[in-house]
């Protein structure tokens, strides 16, 4: 069995607008602690995160205390945001069509498949290993969808504010055998 453990990231700084460099907020960076202190008994062997500043900060205390590197990919990074793409409106209307995207923006099918296959890609390589992997909360949601498709919209909504937020999940091969929530931490969403 191949454990992971994702985690959402912490509290990003929404006043910086470049999405790959956006780093945590002191407060962000303070709550990865509480990540550090779920995942220190947990035994893992491997860490992997999205490119994103803030999702590699979120796990990176842990790492350290593992003694581990961050292989880091960039399939696992969030959804390209088009304009006027951070409103309920437009996550409604994406996720009740996942092919649909605003423009310049990227579908959440579309963040889906990359994901899919970059996580096919670690539970082969990593077969009865724990791992960690920093992501998003859309990258995330859409890999809750790909292995349960009731989980929609509204899910997503429900998940919106947790940061971080950390859900394990079980495989055995590739097939995910179970999913539980861990630990979040409240923080409003900003748009």
């Amino acid at each position: 069995m191949t454990t992971i453990y994702f985690v959402r990231h912490c509290k990003p700084d929404a006043k910086i607008q470049d999405d790959r460099n956006r780093p945590l907020t002191d407060e962000g960076l303070a709550d990865s602690q509480q990540v550090l202190e779920i995942l220190k008994d947990k035994n893992i062997d491997i860490f992997i995160s999205s490119p994103y500043k803030r999702s590699y900060d979120s796990i990176k205390k842990a790492a350290d205390y593992y003694g581990k590197n961050i292989i880091t990919d960039e399939r696992l990074r969030e959804r390209k945001a088009g304009k006027n793409s951070n409103n309920h409106e437009m996550f409604k209307k994406r996720w009740s069509d996942l092919s649909f995207a605003e423009e310049d923006g990227e579908s959440i099918g579309s963040v889906q498949k990359r994901n899919i296959e970059a996580l096919n890609e670690i539970l082969e390589q990593y077969s009865d290993k724990t791992i960690v992997i920093g992501t998003h909360g859309t990258a995330l949601s859409s890999i809750f969808n790909y292995y349960d498709s009731s989980f929609n919209g509204d899910s997503f909504m429900k998940i919106i504010d947790l940061m971080p937020y950390i859900v394990k999940m079980d495989f055995e091969g590739k097939i995910n055998i179970s999913k539980e929530e861990v630990f979040s931490i409240w923080k409003e969403y900003k748009e």
